[in-house]
């Protein structure tokens, strides 16, 4: 069902991965893209290699994607997501699902805006992205772009429409010694728009 999947999603986006900073490797990786549809960690997934999809897991907002039976069967059975919390409560640390799948051995897909933007550029990093380099120093953090993606869905619209999309991902960063949070998260947003088509 994954690779029936996956190929539709190939068929409507095109689901095309350029690696430009880094070969797909069967290496534990947190992939961190920019956020605008619905549709974008589909397109993270459809866009690897049969081999890595099999090891990376996207994240979900559990509100949203166990709303009904359909969307929790496909995100639980076909996608194996980890789903997260958006409603956060004082006893409950949101990035727990997330450690523990990167302490199983998975790789991720997140988003570290948090919420989707349609404004062209990813608003500024939530702090998720830096506490997992922080608690997981030996696992790789790729940059990627998403493009085009909106127009196949945009938001409040719930029919894809056909359109080429690519997925741009760039070369391994990785928390440097004594570097704080801000500049860490600046510096992966920087890295995601640098994977932009066209940018020098």
């Amino acid at each position: 069902m994954g690779g029936v999947l996956a190929f539709i999603a190939r068929l409507i986006t095109g689901a095309q991965g350029h690696w430009k900073g880094c070969a797909p490797k069967a290496e534990q990786r947190i992939y961190f893209a920019n956020h605008q549809s619905h549709l974008d960690w589909v397109l993270i997934w459809a866009a690897l290699p049969h081999d890595l999809r099999a090891v990376t897991r996207p994240i979900a907002a559990k509100d949203y994607w166990t709303s009904s039976p359909f969307k929790q069967w496909l995100t639980s059975e076909v996608f194996h997501a980890v789903y997260v919390s958006r409603a956060r409560t004082e006893d409950q640390d949101p990035l727990e699902p997330l450690v523990q799948a990167l302490a199983n051995g998975d790789s991720l897909v997140i988003f570290p805006e948090g919420t989707r933007s349609n404004k062209g550029q990813p608003q500024a990093f939530k702090s998720g992205l830096y506490h997992l380099a922080e608690q997981f120093p030996g696992v790789q953090l790729i940059p990627a772009w998403i493009d085009n993606v909106q127009r196949v869905m945009p938001k409040g619209e719930v029919v894809p429409v056909p359109v080429l999309c690519t997925v741009t991902f760039g070369a391994p960063m990785q928390l440097l010694p004594g570097e704080d949070k801000r500049a860490f998260l600046e510096r992966g947003r920087d890295a995601v728009l640098a994977m932009r088509p066209g940018t020098a």
